[in-house]
């Protein structure tokens, strides 16, 4: 897999924000601006963002994916039926990224991550991933779409 370039990272919108009632915006704010860095068009929604407030951004946008952040534990109860409210606005297909620290408690990645993956996430990351590892998944993930393919 090639990585893409900016010129066709700029074609790929991407919708950030924190979910629910979690105020940590620090890192999804660098997240963000390290995205756009690499060439990324990002919608930003900051902190206190209720499911439906992506959503909306999306659809509002024509947003390519959403890119969930939670850090206070609580990311697997805000993004219950999450898959389920994008394919009942018409956003079947959109990519859905989550991260952070997204349970209570000291639980292995590999049961986190699959049950994210079950509830519809394309891709789940464990806290501290680095934004190289995003932006090399997010190139492969939308590779057939520069490539046109998709």
């Amino acid at each position: 897999m090639t990585a893409l370039t900016k010129q066709q990272r700029a074609s790929i919108t991407l919708v950030t924000g924190v979910i629910g009632a979690d105020t940590h915006i620090v890192g999804n704010r660098i997240l963000s601006m390290a995205l756009e860095k690499e060439g990324f068009n990002i919608v930003t929604l900051g902190a206190l963002t209720p499911a439906e407030d992506f959503i909306k951004a999306a659809i509002e946008t024509a947003a390519d994916a959403i890119l969930v952040s939670s850090l206070y534990g609580q990311g697997e109860l805000d993004c219950r039926g999450f898959r389920d409210m994008c394919i009942e606005a018409g956003l079947d297909d959109i990519v859905l990224y989550v991260g952070g620290n997204l349970v209570v408690g000291k639980q292995a990645w590999e049961e986190v991550e699959t049950r994210f993956t079950d509830m519809g996430f394309d891709r789940a990351f464990p806290p501290g991933t680095r934004t190289p590892d995003v932006v090399e998944k997010l190139d492969t993930d939308f590779q057939s779409k520069v490539s046109g393919t998709a």
